[in-house]
């Protein structure tokens, strides 16, 4: 067996409680270990990237106990490219949190982030359904730690909403499991999918009661309509550089549908054929209406950002809910589009809060107010998906894979009036923040300005704001999501036939589930 396959989940899980038991009190070693151990898992993700390009697929059996009767974690093109993007966005959100010092207002940061990264790689790796709720927990406790870090009562608020919303879903989450495991016997995603295809339709009524449980349970973790009222008070409130890191998080919701209702309850499975897509794609139709409506109307940049962030997840769930290996494939190319543009915007929003709090209006004008202007136009344009950057050839893909079904005009309206919307309302936010501030007389304290009605951010954190010279490494990593765009653009060929060959990959899972079921490397 490849140990790589492994390691990106054993090591965050060994470094965190290292930080938390011998760490504690030394802040610089604490970032030190995080950052060499989030740039170790970058190197191993990519190396296990690279080995699954040419859709190899690989097994790891946990104690060497073959499937379905033994715990397995399986790499394969999607689950590669989802660890890799994983990764690369975990190492730009811990150097801005220390170059902010986001990681010095709350304690155990570090630890909880290296948990965080454990959980979401682990829910790509698993090829155990039982395992991905297990690695769904690990998520839930490490982002509540991670959620109010920090302090401040609307945080709190916010945290206490989220878990609640989240537990209830962990909890439909268990119950499809139980259901699904009375009905076949197994939990061994490969074995379900041999199963249910076996499965005679007269007693497969249970089985349809699992799969919509399922789907209930992802559409939560996808903040899909009316399942997203959790995103955006909670997005808002965390931490603004937590909540770039939560732009992962609702694509494992996204991934989870993907992978079981292409693998377990896939098209060709005429039991619960169509359960999907017939629900999912109105559903998210509408996400993505409410979430351009929801850019347009906020008066804050934090909740500004997270609608934007629900918007794109209603352009990607579309793709998803047409269930085909073209959109599939338009699916993919734009989750990677829109993990990077919405942590970019969530750091972009924060280095506005941090100098002139989280209102949009006309202020005086911030400290470096030029470069972050522009970082906002460009992340605005990735966002929207307005041309030349990759969020306008995903939306293109997403429009070209829904020419064939019966509403696709629907389905273009959607997408094109959203995108219009959602450049209004960022136009408009650029506009009141960067554009009017120059107006305004300069003031003394022009460096953070504080609405008295905000107390995301509790007294000392607001000292330390206040003190702290701007870092040039905030900027950076701005600077680096940027240049992950414009080359996710430059090399949209390539990538894009990646995520065809990995669409494939996924609606013809007989090399997956051989693979899993043979304990072998196929």
């Amino acid at each position: 067996m490849n140990h790589l396959v492994i390691a990106p989940i054993v090591l965050p899980a060994l470094v965190a409680p290292f930080i938390i038991m011998v760490l504690r009190y030394h802040m610089d070693l604490q970032r030190i270990f995080s950052v060499a151990s989030t740039l170790l898992i970058l190197a191993i993700t990519i190396a296990l990237g690279v080995q699954a390009a040419d859709g190899t697929v690989q097994v790891y059996e946990l104690g060497d106990w073959p499937a379905p009767f033994g715990i397995v974690l399986v790499l394969d093109r999607l689950s590669a490219m989802m660890i890799v993007l994983t990764s690369v966005l975990a190492l730009a959100v811990v150097l801005y949190a220390i170059g902010t010092g986001w990681d010095e207002r709350g304690a155990n940061f570090h630890a909880l982030f290296q948990f965080q990264i454990m959980g979401i790689i682990g829910a790509f790796l698993t090829g155990d359904a039982f395992n991905l709720f297990v690695f769904f927990e690990v998520l839930l406790i490490a982002s509540y730690g991670l959620m109010i870090h920090a302090g401040g009562a609307k945080r709190f608020q916010a945290g206490v909403q989220y878990v609640v919303y989240n537990l209830l879903g962990s909890t439909l989450f268990l119950f499809a499991l139980g259901t699904l495991y009375a009905v076949t016997g197994t939990l061994n995603m490969a074995d379900l999918a041999v199963r249910v295809a076996e499965m005679p339709a007269e007693e497969t009524a249970l089985l349809r009661v699992g799969a919509v449980m399922l789907l209930l349970v992802f559409a939560i973790k996808a903040a899909v309509l009316p399942l997203h009222f959790w995103l955006p008070a909670s997005y808002s409130n965390a931490p603004l550089p937590v909540a770039a890191l939560f732009a992962i998080m609702t694509k494992v919701g996204a991934y989870a549908i993907l992978r079981v209702y292409t693998l377990i309850f896939g098209p060709d499975v005429e039991v619960t054929a169509g359960l999907a897509g017939d629900w999912l794609l109105p559903a998210a139709m509408i996400t993505l209406a409410v979430g351009a409506i929801g850019v347009l109307g906020s008066r804050e940049i934090g909740r500004m950002v997270a609608f934007a962030a629900i918007t794109s997840m209603g352009t990607l769930l579309i793709a998803i809910a047409l269930f085909t290996p073209a959109s599939a494939g338009a699916a993919l190319y734009y989750i990677v589009h829109s993990t990077l543009a919405t942590a970019l915007m969530f750091l972009i929003a924060d280095q506005v809060m941090e100098r002139q709090g989280g209102r949009i209006a006309a202020r005086p004008v911030m400290q470096q107010s030029g470069l972050l202007s522009v970082l906002f136009f460009v992340a605005a344009i990735a966002m929207a998906g307005m041309p030349p950057l990759s969020g306008f050839v995903g939306k293109l893909l997403v429009m070209d894979a829904a020419r064939e079904h019966d509403l696709v005009w629907w389905i273009w309206a959607v997408i094109l009036i959203g995108s219009l919307v959602t450049i209004i309302g960022l136009a408009r936010a650029g506009t009141l923040i960067f554009w009017k501030s120059h107006g305004l007389q300069d003031t003394a304290d022009q460096a953070v300005v504080v609405d008295e009605s905000e107390d995301l951010l509790d007294g000392t954190s607001q000292a330390h704001a206040a003190q702290a010279a701007p870092s040039a490494l905030p900027l950076v990593v701005c600077f680096g999501l940027i240049g992950a765009i414009v080359l996710l653009t430059i090399f949209a060929g390539p990538v894009t036939r990646y995520a065809d060959a990995t669409a494939e990959q996924l609606f013809t899972p007989t090399a997956y589930i051989e693979t899993v079921l043979g304990g072998g490397q196929k």
